[in-house]
């Protein structure tokens, strides 16, 4: 059944903020998470990881480590099924796989500083720590890069001695750093330049940044005699996780069981995989469990951040505020192996604004760091962080105030987007609009304080979901759910089968089931769970209240054509249908064995009608021109939710996006030293903030129905962190009279820029 819709705007559950289901739990401690699992004979697995950037593996000796007493199994490179670069495993063809089975255990060469070489199961911490001082590896340290620009150069050390640039027309016939590269076009260029008043350019600089989660990579591992195996782990798509483990170890699906725990932080690095196929391979070959956490050195020296990048910009604009023209070099990193979302961050950055003539140039590059992950809204921090500045020294030659400026050239329902669709009902000029009237635009900044604007987007998507909706004799309703929860979505489920069944929210639970309980359900990323899985579970939730009907009808000996559905309770349509007392959903349940059996509801989709999402921040900050230091005094997100279904997580949405923003901008970064070893693979030196770095962070939630949505809703999660570097970097610009173009904005460089010329 395909799910039919009118938009609907007025609503009785939805829209409220009642207690999250999860947070007694949580706060008392009897949540659990990844490592949180333990059972009898369970072993623990540890890596060893590579001390150099780049270096040949000749040889890997791992019989001292094998002889220690209380170590069970060790496994290398040459425990791995061999898996070619076109993906195929056993002689199946997957999905590749390649890249990521490389990055979980090193095959010809360490490509990284902490990359997987070998890894141990023991009886103990101390003795899997001791067995890893035992394996034995030489190696043949190369040349490394880490810089996305140096990696470009010609002469620069190949990261993969047979990547040929893809994309490329002709294609290139020596090997190179450069993965990919895509060309966005649009328009007349040379025109659009040629019609413009003022052309502004810059080039800009962001350095990788850590998603930050407090709980790291950890997982659980069993695999019995029969090769059929259970995963337990911390994961933002179990599914997913199922997947790629299959994939990498030559598996049948339906022989892994994956379950997520529930998930200390995410953000999107927690998309892919790091140990489980280690803590698989380890259980195998042990016959024992497996228990594998990452250490915080680990984490941030092995797992994804998100990409380093270097952007060359220029943008032309008529007198009156007209964006004319835009073209623009992006070069991304995504680490040690293809898929920096550069082509995300080329359209996010220009997808706000209707300019005519466009050229984006992308670039994805390999260098010797951590295969890049997501991280919220992957790309387009960065790509806004240039175009958004650019914008802001725009209306400064201009004279134009910047929310003005971007009202002129604002894209609206029926615009064409710089990557492909012509934009539905989205909500741009209302977050402008209503950042523009808000009262705290009202103060005037004093000295050494200035106030920056910045306007971000995300597409959204939707995706392959499944949900099962299922009622109990007593009226009660649990919903069964494939995404794990980052964000509120059992809450949003929850209320969304509420509204649809008309029963009290209290009546409903959501739980997340593991892979063998439910059809495929894709990663929660990207902003898409709200959208996707409500929809399914709207539609699953009409399938209850079609079943609940057909027991009615059954029972008055009528056509269920004559039954309608109405607060909760199934009643004949008229007169002419027979004088039946209506039947609660509670009375309907209850008789469900002596009428059919059980009532549930099921729905399978590949979920379309992601609505684009838009937001306007806005930042007042302080410099100290002695120190360099940067407060920030007060902060305003606006941002269009379609519809918000549980305020409260919307507005800690905003909130998140925010603070991460401001530690990206102001102080977080990967310090990699000469030696192409990370040098602050810890929360001391990786500073994120804390909450005395944090004003407020006031939030308004605009909201223009997605009409690709029963309820209008549009994913949330992604843009509120697109932002935040431009409307920091544009305030402390604006503060010292200086254009701030590389991130972190740290007091260095921020006196750099004070002593610098204008």
């Amino acid at each position: 059944m395909e799910l039919e819709f009118t938009t609907r705007t007025t609503f009785d559950k939805v829209g409220t903020r009642p207690p999250r289901p999860d947070g007694t739990d949580k706060v008392t401690g009897r949540a659990l998470y990844g490592a949180d699992l333990a059972g009898a004979g369970m072993l623990v697995g540890k890596v060893l990881r590579s001390p150099h950037a780049h270096a040949r593996i000749l040889a890997i000796d791992t019989s001292r480590a094998s002889a220690l007493p209380g170590v069970k199994a060790v496994v290398t490179r040459d425990d791995f099924p061999g898996i070619g670069p076109d993906g195929k495993v056993k002689g199946e063809v997957e999905e590749n796989v390649w890249d990521v089975a490389r990055n979980v255990m090193a095959r010809d060469k360490a490509l990284y500083e902490g990359h997987a070489v070998a890894a141990v199961a023991a009886t103990s911490t101390a003795v899997a720590r001791q067995a890893l001082k035992l394996i034995d590896v030489t190696w043949q340290v190369l040349p490394h890069v880490t810089d996305v620009d140096e990696a470009m150069k010609p002469g620069a050390p190949l990261v993969h001695e047979d990547m040929i640039t893809a994309g490329m027309d002709p294609a290139p016939e020596e090997p190179s750093n450069i993965a990919e590269y895509t060309r966005i076009e649009m328009g007349d260029i040379e025109a659009g330049f040629a019609a413009a008043d003022v052309i502004v350019e810059q080039t800009f600089r962001t350095e990788a940044a850590h998603q930050g989660y407090i709980e790291p990579h950890a997982c659980v591992a069993s695999t019995s005699e029969d090769g059929v195996a259970e995963l337990w782990c911390c994961t933002q798509g179990h599914f997913s996780v199922r997947d790629m483990c299959a994939n990498i170890l030559g598996m049948d699906l339906a022989n892994l069981r994956v379950t997520s725990s529930e998930i200390g932080g995410g953000f999107g690095g927690k998309t892919t995989v790091f140990l489980e196929p280690v803590a698989l391979l380890l259980s195998r070959k042990s016959g024992r469990p497996v228990k594998m956490t990452m250490s915080r050195d680990e984490v941030f020296r092995a797992s994804g951040p998100t990409s380093s990048t270097s952007i060359t910009a220029r943008i032309g604009a008529t007198r009156d505020g007209r964006i004319t023209a835009c073209d623009a070099s992006f070069r991304y990193q995504g680490g040690a192996f293809p898929g920096s979302p550069v082509s995300y961050g080329a359209v996010c950055g220009m997808a706000p604004y209707d300019c005519p003539n466009v050229v984006l140039d992308c670039y994805d590059v390999v260098v010797n760091r951590p295969k890049a992950a997501a991280y919220r809204a992957p790309g387009a921090p960065m790509a806004s962080f240039a175009i958004e500045s650019l914008l802001d020294e725009i209306a400064g030659k201009l004279d134009i105030d910047p929310v003005e400026l971007r009202l002129r050239n604002a894209v609206k329902e029926g615009s064409s987007s710089v990557y492909g669709p012509t934009f539905g009902a989205i909500g741009f000029v209302e977050c402008l609009e209503a950042a523009r009237d808000h009262p705290s635009l009202e103060a005037a900044p004093g000295a050494n304080r200035a106030r920056g604007i910045a306007a971000g987007f995300w597409p959204n998507y939707g995706g392959q979901t499944s949900v099962t909706v299922n009622v109990n004799n007593d009226g009660t309703v649990l919903v069964s759910l494939g995404t794990p929860d980052i964000g509120g979505s059992r809450a949003s489920m929850c209320l969304m089968a509420a509204e649809e069944l008309q029963i009290p929210y209290e009546r409903v639970k959501a739980i997340i089931a593991d892979t063998s309980a439910l059809g495929h359900n894709d990663t929660t990323g990207g902003s898409r769970v709200t959208h996707s899985a409500g929809l399914a579970t709207i539609e699953a939730s009409r399938r209850v209240i079609d079943t609940m009907k057909q027991r009615a009808a059954a029972l008055w000996d009528i056509d269920v054509e004559a039954v309608v559905w109405d607060q909760g309770c199934v009643r004949p349509s008229g007169a002419n249908a027979g004088d039946h007392e209506p039947l609660t959903f509670e009375a309907i349940a209850a008789m469900a064995p002596s009428t059919g059996g059980p009532i549930a509801g099921h729905a399978e989709i590949n979920a379309e009608g992601a609505g684009a999402s838009f937001a306007v921040h806005v930042c007042d900050l302080e410099v100290d021109p002695e120190t360099g230091r940067v407060t920030v005094l007060n902060y305003l997100a606006v941002q269009d939710a379609g519809k918000a279904i549980h305020p409260d997580y919307v507005e800690g949405q905003y909130q998140g996006g925010v603070a991460q923003g401001i530690g990206w901008a102001l102080n977080e970064e990967y310090i990699y030293g000469s030696d192409g070893v990370l040098q602050n693979p810890g929360f001391l030196d990786y500073r994120i903030p804390v909450a005395s770095d944090l004003p407020m962070i006031d939030t308004v939630i605009v909201e223009v129905p997605n009409p690709g949505h029963p309820y209008g809703v549009r994913g949330v999660g992604e843009t509120p962190i697109v932002p935040p570097l431009a409307a920091v970097a544009n305030a402390v610009s604006r503060a010292i009279d200086r254009r701030m173009t590389e991130t972190p904005m740290s007091p260095p460089r921020i006196l750099a820029a004070i002593d610098g010329s204008p």
